[in-house]
């Protein structure tokens, strides 16, 4: 082994470069270059919950984008009993809060750790100095957004049924 690659193993860490690794794997940072990922996770704050463990509760106010890299989340909100009502279950790779990026209202729905999960968090505070610094990274990530909520947008319109004129 060249002495240039044995200093480079010993000098990067293996968590870092899994996260690297996990982010490449998304849609969100496909578009993002090497270094750029690497800014990207120094910017990440990891958190691991509990199975039953809140993530947030709908009417807190957004401040983070989550990211899920192993177990699963479940999204509620509350039914005409007040009991939860399932709206989606999250799996790893999915990530949710994104409005929170966007705009800091209240969330709409509760997230909770279905199973013992691990998430990375990108708070706003974090992407608008990536936008700072590092333009690119920010403007990647919130271009992927702006389609994402234009095809979440676009498959609501065309699932919604018309409403019949009234005729008074």
């Amino acid at each position: 082994m060249s002495a240039l690659k044995s200093l480079k193993r010993w000098f990067i860490d293996p968590q870092f470069s899994r996260k690297k690794q996990f982010l490449r794997s998304l849609d969100i940072f496909k578009d993002l270059r090497d270094g750029e990922l690497g800014h990207l996770v120094q910017a990440l704050h990891s958190r691991s919950y509990r199975e039953g463990e809140v993530v947030f509760v709908e009417g807190d106010i957004g401040r983070a984008l989550f990211i899920l890299e192993t177990g699963a989340v479940e999204l509620t909100r509350p039914g005409a009993d007040g009991k939860p009502v399932p709206l989606y279950q999250l799996k790893p790779g999915d990530f949710f809060g994104e409005m929170a990026l966007l705009e800091s209202l209240p969330r709409t729905a509760t997230a909770t750790a279905s199973e013992k999960s691990h998430l990375h968090l990108l708070y706003k505070s974090k992407l608008d100095a990536l936008l700072n610094g590092e333009p690119r990274i920010g403007v990647t990530i919130m271009s992927h957004l702006a389609r994402l909520l234009s095809a979440r947008l676009r498959r609501q319109n065309t699932e919604m049924k018309p409403v019949p004129a009234r005729n008074d």
